[in-house]
């Protein structure tokens, strides 16, 4: 059940090379959201099916808050990267 919850290297990988200025870039501010959003996504489609389980839905919100600072730090910073990258992810604007 775990490794359905969490998300793999190759996926990971992906997203780095994606959203991150070099293959080692893993602690760009980018990257880090777009690895968030890749497990709020898997964890979301969990609680779809697994309606009761709390504890998995502590650990999606506790997700979604930092990812939210994330990117606010973003937005304050450059509005324009932020925008984009919202656009690219697919998730709402509602900082």
């Amino acid at each position: 059940m775990a490794d359905k919850l969490s998300i793999t290297k190759e996926r990971t990988a992906e997203l780095i090379a994606e959203y991150g200025k070099d293959a080692n870039d893993t602690g760009s501010v980018e990257v880090q959201v777009a690895i968030l959003t890749e497990r709020i996504r898997n964890l979301t489609e969990h609680l779809k099916v697994h309606k009761k389980d709390n504890h998995t839905r502590r650990g999606l919100m506790k997700l979604i808050g930092r990812r939210r600072g994330l990117l606010k730090y973003i937005k304050n910073r450059d509005i324009d990267e932020y925008r984009a990258l919202v656009k690219k992810l697919g998730i709402r604007d509602n900082i």
